[in-house]
This record gives C-alpha cells, sequence and structure tokens, in this order.
C-alpha cells in the first residue's frame, strides 16, 4: 500500500508557509505606501511654508496700506523697512522673514505693493509659480 503525503505528514493536512514570491509582493506593497506617504508629507511641507510666507507677507501688506493711508503722498517707492516696522499688527519690531524650501530666511521687499518675498539675489521668490494663489504671495484680493 503507498501511502499519500498526508499520510507522512500525520494524516493532517499539508500546511503552507509564505514563499518568497508572497514575501516579496507584501515587501513592494509597503514600499509603495511608505513612498506615497513621504510624498504626501513633502507636498504638506511645501503648502505649510508657503502658507506661513502668505501670513508674514499680509502682515506687512496691512501695514503698508495702513502706512500710506496715514502719508497719502509718500510714494510706495520709497517704503522702507523703518517706516513700515511700526504698522505691524503683530508690534513686531523688525520686519518678519520667511523659511524658503531649502531652509534658509528669505527678506520681504517693501518698497512695491503688494510685498514679495525676495531671494538673496533680489529676484521675486514664489517656488509655487502663481503669482496670485495665496501662497508664497498676498494673493488676490
Amino acid at each position: 500500500m503507498l501511502l499519500g503525503n498526508s499520510h507522512c505528514m500525520g494524516g493532517g493536512a499539508l500546511r503552507r508557509g509564505l514563499t518568497l514570491i508572497e514575501i516579496t509582493v507584501v515587501i513592494t506593497v509597503l514600499m509603495v505606501l511608505v513612498g506615497m506617504s513621504m510624498y504626501a508629507v513633502g507636498g504638506y511641507k511645501e503648502w505649510k511654508l508657503g502658507s506661513a510666507a502668505s501670513v508674514e507677507l499680509r502682515k506687512v501688506y496691512n501695514a503698508q496700506r495702513t502706512y500710506l493711508a496715514e502719508n497719502p503722498t509718500e510714494s510706495v517707492s520709497s517704503l522702507t523697512a523703518a517706516k513700515v516696522i511700526p504698522y505691524l499688527s503683530d508690534g513686531a519690531t523688525s520686519l518678519p522673514t520667511v523659511e524658503d524650501m531649502d531652509g534658509n530666511n528669505l527678506s520681504i521687499k517693501v518698497d512695491v505693493v503688494p510685498p514679495v518675498v525676495e531671494d538673496g539675489t533680489g529676484t521675486t521668490y514664489d517656488p509655487s509659480g502663481n503669482p496670485g494663489d495665496g501662497l508664497w504671495d498676498v494673493g488676490s484680493d
């Protein structure tokens, strides 16, 4: 009499473990999920920095408008930080700075309305690519 596999294993059903292919598929799926979450977190960080910059620009913009309302003969091009700082809503003693995508502090240019974030070379910094979206800029009124 020939015995089948079930008889060799003590009469029970065959137990099957995970194969190398199944383990590879599970690891691949996990890596894809981790990669997608890292991408989403990176997008959130970009949005957070842009939103924070917009808040600071809005403060400076409001200070500019208040100063110009009280000094109607003053031209926008003659605005300086010293003229605008006393009109900042949070009582700051200096102009706010914003952090760029690489962690560097950038300044705000006050002699244009609305104010803009300036990189170290004097160029307007707006990685969102849209000057009216409210990220890295004052946005539309």
